[in-house]
C-alpha cells in the first residue's frame, strides 16, 4: 500500500491502448461532471469515503469482467480521485482465462471500456423530466472492463 491512502478511478481513451506484458493498465473508471448514459453525474469528492474505508479495511474495490461478481480478473493497485476523475492502475491476473482474454483484447484496442459498480449514499436530484442527477458520494464496490461503458470518458490509457 502507499503512502497516500486515496484511491482514484480514471480512463482516458488513446489510439496506443494497450495491455502490458505482466497485465498491468492504467485509466480512468469515472470521469467527474460529465454525464453518463443513464443521465448521472459524478461529482468531485464522491468516491472520498468509501476509499478512506476500503484502504482502512484493506480491501479495494474488486475488478471484474463485465460487472460479473463471478468473474474476478485481476487485481486494482491504485484507485484515487484526481482533477479529472477517478484514476485507476490495475494488474489483470493472466492465470485466469477471462483475464488473459482480456489483455488480448486490450492490446488489440478491441476492449477499452471501464465501469463502476457502486451504491448511491448521496445524491443531489432536479425535479423536472429527465434531470441529471448528481451524484455526491457513492460506495464504490468495483471496477469493471466493459464493452460499453455508461461514462464515455472512462477508458483504458495503457
Amino acid at each position: 500500500m502507499t503512502e497516500n491512502k486515496t484511491t482514484v478511478l480514471k480512463t482516458i481513451f488513446t489510439l496506443e491502448t494497450k495491455a502490458q506484458a505482466d497485465g498491468t493498465f492504467k485509466g480512468y473508471a469515472s470521469i467527474f461532471d460529465e454525464v453518463d448514459s443513464h443521465n448521472d453525474r459524478v461529482v468531485r469528492g464522491a468516491f472520498k469515503k468509501s476509499l478512506a474505508s476500503a484502504v482502512e479495511e484493506g480491501r479495494l474495490p474488486k475488478m471484474l469482467w463485465q460487472h460479473n461478481e463471478k468473474d474476478i480478473i485481476g487485481v486494482w493497485t491504485t484507485i484515487q480521485e484526481d482533477s479529472k476523475g477517478l484514476y485507476v492502475e490495475g494488474k489483470l491476473l493472466t492465470d485466469v482465462t477471462k483475464a488473459k482474454e482480456a489483455q488480448a483484447l486490450i492490446k488489440e484496442r478491441a476492449l477499452d471500456g471501464l465501469s463502476i459498480g457502486y451504491r448511491v449514499k448521496e445524491a443531489l436530484c432536479g425535479h423536472e423530466k429527465g434531470a441529471t442527477r448528481l451524484l455526491t458520494e457513492v460506495e464504490l464496490f468495483e471496477i469493471s472492463l466493459v464493452t460499453f461503458p455508461a461514462n464515455s470518458g472512462s477508458r483504458i490509457s495503457i
